[in-house]
């Protein structure tokens, strides 16, 4: 997350209530994280619920008991921990989760322990199809335990693509072996039946020539332009949480969807990676150039020309360091320095993203920052340069970028493409700044519509800003962790959080319109909706269905819908 920035005063009247969706053309599909290239996830759509009932579960079987449900289509189990948000396209909603409990695979019971991609039917949440990846024998420093498949799914017609946990990029068809076809050229699927995934190519950036050493998980949602995907590899530390195994393996890739063959690779993070890299990418043309832009584990945002250099290297654009050059990398936590979690947003010409660490390094923190991709270089807010040669920027250093013992000084850079930056701001003018006034580490990516931004903070405040000036409209403490994104749609916005309820607001730059007085407390208008277990995903709508993952299923939420009953599980 961000450090400081201009403050605009805003002359219009605060109101933003989306009306123009009559207008629109109703989102059909939801094919990516974020719905497109850009990852703003603000889908068109209407009559999207505000009010429902999950119904019960049991808890020793998990069956749905739909009795109490309300506005619910279907629900489909999944295992007993789930980070992937779901994906809609054609007839089928795709979702990343473990197996634990869930087992639609007679030949993985439970017990056994799998990184799994589901597919389901779009109308009724029946089980289609599985794909599954075995737990990588190195353990957790590569493939944590209980972890499954963490990042969403990116289709094109019939095809699929994404990032396992075995630190591979997976094409698959989606119509699986229900159409009687082994696609290949991979063809070597243990089993070949309508619940098993059609494998069509395999790209293992763990195994040679590039010898990545993702730490704990890859979770990268990937995306492409034409037929390039980009990708994010995850290469990070070793057990010990200091060394970096393999500095000169690609954290960035960007690879033919049609074959597999990787076209170009970047290395830029290196020995300056502080943690893991579990961002994900976004692309967009911006002022007539396309940008592949990623945010690294060293806490940088880099941004490639797509086409790369012609000879399998990348051609960097430009680069920002996301954190203040004062800050510093503790182990565990206890420092200022952050990677960046988060995926970089395109809009309007500008691109956003926070700062953010593990969440198991707790709470901490933050900066948001507004970047202008149109800048080239070094386009960071500061540079740092060393007293015994002052007018020669030096090098990057990983636990801290300027050591002020050996001469390093800083200096603020006149190429900055800072718009703006959130960290913290005094907006009641009391000339303190409050809990609820500071922005703190983040998983969250934003979303905007009509130049409003929303974002989460691992601390569990729900922050409101101007998206131009990054004026600071309202914030509201979820009094949960968060580490999902907002949803904008049909005039209100959907954040989830740890304790499983899903707030519901206005789409509102007004905090006296996106929520009400409740008892001389403000909460969001249209409530908090209780979903049964943590929310750790982000709310998403296709076709006027709402779909919200909790940590054991999956919901399909609809206006008036009547639950679809079914038994979709193997005991």
């Amino acid at each position: 997350m961000p450090e400081r920035f201009p403050i605009a005063i805003c002359l219009l009247a605060a109101v933003a209530i989306c009306s123009s969706v009559v207008a629109e053309e109703i989102t059909k599909e939801w094919t990516q994280w974020g719905g497109d290239s850009m990852r703003n996830n603000t889908p068109v759509g209407k009559n999207i619920p505000t009010e429902w009932e999950v119904g019960e579960f049991d808890p020793e079987t998990g069956e749905w008991d739909a009795t109490t449900a309300k506005n619910i289509k279907w629900a489909a189990r999944l295992g007993s921990q789930t980070y992937g948000n779901a994906v809609v396209a054609g007839d089928l909603v795709f979702v990343g989760t473990n197996n634990q409990d869930s087992a639609y695979l007679e030949r993985y019971p439970g017990t056994v322990d799998l990184g799994v991609l589901l597919a389901f039917d779009r109308e009724t949440g029946e089980f289609r199809w599985q794909h599954s990846s075995e737990k990588l024998k190195t353990g957790r420093v590569h493939d944590w335990p209980e972890q499954g498949i963490c990042c969403a799914v990116y289709v094109e017609g019939d095809r699929l693509w994404f990032e396992t946990s075995r630190g591979e990029v997976r094409c698959l068809d989606t119509k699986g072996f229900y159409d009687d076809e082994n696609d290949g050229p991979y063809t070597d699927e243990p089993v070949q039946s309508p619940e098993e995934a059609d494998v069509v190519w395999v790209l293992n950036f763990m195994a040679a020539p590039y010898f990545v050493s993702q730490h704990n998980m890859c979770s990268c949602s990937i995306t492409a332009a034409g037929d390039v995907l980009f990708v994010t590899t995850g290469n990070g530390v070793d057990e010990s949480h200091i060394n970096i195994p393999s500095p000169d393996a690609p954290s960035f890739l960007a690879v033919d969807k049609n074959t597999g063959e990787v076209l170009w690779t970047d290395k830029s993070p290196g020995l300056n990676i502080l943690h893991g890299q579990w961002s994900s990418p976004a692309y967009g043309e911006i002022d007539g150039q396309p940008q592949a832009i990623f945010g690294g584990g060293d806490g940088w945002v880099y941004s490639f020309d797509p086409a790369g250099d012609g000879d399998g290297n990348a051609k960097l654009l430009w680069k920002f360091d996301a954190n203040p050059k004062e800050s510093e990398w503790i182990l565990g936590g206890r420092g200022t320095r952050n990677n960046i979690i988060a995926t970089p947003v395109i809009y309007d010409g500008k691109v956003y993203v926070a700062v953010g660490q593990d969440p198991e390094h707790q709470e901490g923190i933050g900066h948001l920052w507004c970047i202008d991709p149109t800048k080239r270089g070094n386009v960071s807010p500061e540079l740092v340069f060393n007293s015994a040669d002052p007018d020669t920027e030096i090098s990057h250093k990983r636990i801290k970028a300027i050591d002020e013992d050996a001469g390093d000084f800083v200096r603020a850079n006149p190429n900055s493409a800072v718009v703006w930056h959130y960290s913290e701001q005094d907006s009641n003018g009391d000339g303190e700044i409050d809990y609820e006034e500071t922005m703190h580490r983040s998983c969250g990516t934003v979303a905007i519509k009509d130049d409003i931004l929303y974002i989460s903070d691992f601390s569990g405040l729900f922050h409101c800003l101007n998206a131009q000036t990054g004026e600071k409209y309202w914030s509201y403490d979820m009094l949960a962790q968060a580490w999902g994104s907002p949803l904008i749609v049909d005039g209100k916005v959907y954040i989830g959080d740890e304790d499983g309820q899903v707030a519901i607001f206005r789409h509102s730059s007004d905090p006296n319109v996106a929520m009400k007085d409740d008892g001389g407390e403000m909460v969001p208008y249209y409530g908090e909706i209780e979903m049964g277990n943590s929310v750790y995903s982000t709310p998403i709508v296709a076709d006027n269905v709402l779909y919200i993952s909790n940590r054991t299923h999956l919901f399909a939420i609809e206006e008036g819908a009547t639950p679809v009953l079914k038994t979709a599980r193997v005991e």
